[in-house]
């Protein structure tokens, strides 16, 4: 898709993330630069997981690189395709990656799909007994009333009878899924709302359902860690039964397990190695889970390399960049060079042009993106890799919004680079205050004594 196909909705929510500094919600295939050597051998697991199977991808790259933006990306990719996603950012407070209950909770609180945003649970859940009803009837076996409409007697019982089919797997290893997918569907029936909402809630994992609910359905207590995987597993089923191929499950920030207490580390680490096994075990068909890390957290000491299976299942050996597997179950990100940014900053400069002031792509034409990514590179130390967030904000803050705006502002005669250090994250903090330390150096060298 070009810039100009872009609509203003669109284009207006894409600038307005670029302007505060954040990764876009969608139109993201507009910035995928360097991204396409990875999209075919995507597209091929996709295919995997949209047939039966599942798949698992671990993602490498520095501060920079664009593992966000990659999995986000995916993510705008697949929903396209009808899958469901979901995105959780892995920290020791919030969302520790051992407690599998707790990560199931943060899965189904931020689930979406292509029309539904988080948390889409319920509208999934609703739009499942619709394809049941519709299965049902197109079966033929639902008689009749005296007015000529099917039966609604036995319409439900058949219903009943194919949920009982469907959810045959899901039953045998965590009937509670079950039990309390067949009490909110009664409750739905005679409209007892408050039953309905704690029996969605104690779905989704969430604690302190009303015991009125829990009754309703014949269980007790809140969703535990072993019981977790079983209701990802019943999760994929109504995926897959409503309409949508499979679910793309993001872990991100997984680099985070090298900053907790060992024992805690530990858990984290062999739960990622419970849910690889049980992906390659088959039990999860329709998943596509992605993880995100640094190269510390796959070779460090702190890392992966703590639990030998898990390195051994995470074992990739990357020599030259040019040559790397998109189809390896460990793929790295090179984050950018010079060209790439620039290529960025140009994509930009002609999606705000499209809906700007002719003034936009004369004034900041080719040659000046290029000078203000140099000019952005320099101040953080040469490090093309973290330079795209801090670039784009300059580039659409203080150079496309001033000339749209005002007819006599010339980027080059009236705008000079600066930073401060409120508007830097850590990572570039430190690279534009060793830039001025360097430089400092080498001015007392050239000094002399």
């Amino acid at each position: 898709m070009s810039p100009a196909q872009v609509s203003a909705a669109r284009r207006r929510e894409v600038i307005d993330a670029l302007r505060r500094g954040t990764v876009p919600q969608a139109g993201l295939d507009l910035f995928a630069v360097g991204l396409e050597r990875f999209e075919n051998a995507l597209d091929e697991e996709l295919t995997t997981v949209a047939g039966g199977g599942a798949v698992f991808k671990a993602v490498r790259g520095e501060y920079g690189s664009g593992k966000t933006f990659f999995s986000r990306w995916l993510a705008e990719r697949v929903k396209r395709q009808g899958f469901a996603v979901t995105e959780i950012q892995i920290s020791e407070a919030e969302t520790p990656l051992h407690r599998l209950e707790t990560v199931y909770r943060r899965l189904v609180e931020r689930l979406s799909t292509s029309s539904h945003r988080p948390s889409a649970l319920r509208e999934i859940i609703n739009g499942w007994f619709y394809t049941l009803e519709e299965d049902v009837l197109a079966s033929g076996t639902v008689p009749a009333d005296a007015q000529g409409m099917p039966d609604p007697v036995a319409l439900q019982q058949g219903v009943d009878d194919l949920l009982e089919q469907r959810l045959t797997t899901v039953a045998r290893t965590t009937p509670a899924f079950a039990a309390a997918l067949r009490a909110y569907r009664r409750a739905r029936l005679a409209e007892d709302t408050a039953i309905a909402e704690g029996l969605i809630a104690w779905i989704g994992g969430q604690p302190n359902v009303a015991a009125a609910a829990k009754r309703a359905a014949g269980v007790k207590g809140d969703l535990d860690h072993f019981g977790a995987l079983g209701f990802l597993q019943g999760l994929l089923t109504v995926l897959r039964d409503s309409g949508h191929p499979g679910l793309l499950l993001v872990l991100d920030e997984i680099e985070t397990l090298q900053r907790v207490r060992s024992d805690v580390r530990e858990k984290g680490l062999n739960s990622l190695r419970q849910l690889i096994d049980e992906i390659d075990g088959g039990r999860f068909p329709g998943l596509y889970l992605m993880i995100t890390g640094t190269p510390a957290f796959y070779e460090g000491r702190q890392g992966v390399q703590r639990l030998a299976p898990l390195a051994q299942r995470l074992a990739s050996d990357f020599g030259d960049p040019r040559f790397d597997n998109p189809r390896a179950a460990q793929i790295r990100l090179t984050g950018f060079d010079l060209a790439k940014l620039v290529r960025l900053g140009l994509v930009v400069r002609d999606l705000y042009g499209s809906g700007a002031s002719p003034r936009v792509r004369s004034t900041v034409d080719d040659q000046y993106v290029e000078q203000l990514a140099l000019a952005v590179t320099g101040e953080l130390g040469g490090q093309i890799g973290i330079a795209p967030r801090i670039f784009l904000r300059k580039l659409v803050e203080q150079v496309l919004d001033r000339v749209d705006q005002f007819d006599d502002f010339d980027p080059r005669e009236h705008y000079a680079l600066t930073l401060t250090t409120a508007e830097l994250t850590e990572v570039e903090r430190n690279a534009w205050s060793q830039r001025a330390t360097d430089a400092d150096a080498i001015t007392l060298d050239l000094d002399g004594p």
